[in-house]
């Protein structure tokens, strides 16, 4: 291949990754660290996923923390709620732990978006952002059902293939208190009122 083809084709790929990669290959602009609600919104609205932790109700592990990871949406792609949903079966191991006892935390982190890796931060570095909620997850229906289907359908297309004789059923992570380590100097705490108040995005007057 000649100098002048290869350069053609680079150029090529360029414009075409560009055309359908505008704004989601773009970097994260996320919310300064004094704002800490609004990192909290906004890292829960830009993570595809989480690491829940149940108190196992399985042996050997019965009484213990269990984690395990599950795809989470807070509302489609620029459409933040702030609610964490979840997409559940009552065959799922961490689903049975619920059943006996809802109450969780959920953790999730900048590290699985390209934010981070840009920065070169390591995923255990604060400044690497990440949040964990405490709360209950509590199974949702009607209207709130639809827009949890909506949330997770639109950022999880897979999930409609999904055997229908699994029982699906749509699932929300109540908050009761939310952590935030997004900068040096220790945890902070947000309370669900604050969490709520706050917006992922930067406000345009």
């Amino acid at each position: 291949m000649s100098a002048v083809v290869r350069a053609a084709c680079v150029l090529l790929l360029g414009l075409l990754w560009s055309s359908v990669c505008p704004s989601s290959c773009s970097q994260l602009r996320i919310p300064p660290h004094d704002q800490v609600a609004r990192v909290a919104r906004f890292v829960a609205h830009q993570c595809d996923w989480a690491s829940m932790a149940t108190i196992s109700t399985h042996r050997p592990a019965v009484g213990q923390p269990f984690s395990n990871a599950f795809s989470v949406s807070d509302g489609p792609q620029g459409c933040s709620s702030g609610v964490p949903y979840m997409y559940l079966t009552r065959m799922e191991i961490s689903v049975q732990d619920l059943e006996v006892n809802p109450v969780a935390s959920l953790s999730m982190s900048l590290a699985q978006t390209e934010y981070c890796r840009q920065q070169g931060f390591d995923p255990q570095s604060p400044l690497c952002a990440h949040i964990i909620m405490s709360g209950s997850v509590l199974e949702v229906n009607g209207t709130e059902a639809e827009f949890a289907k909506k949330s997770l359908f639109s950022r999880h297309p897979e999930m409609i293939d999904w055997p229908s004789d699994h029982n699906w059923f749509f699932a929300k992570f109540n908050i009761t208190q939310v952590w935030v380590l997004d900068y040096f100097g220790g945890v902070k705490t947000v309370t669900p009122e604050e969490y709520f108040q706050a917006s992922p995005n930067r406000k345009h007057h």
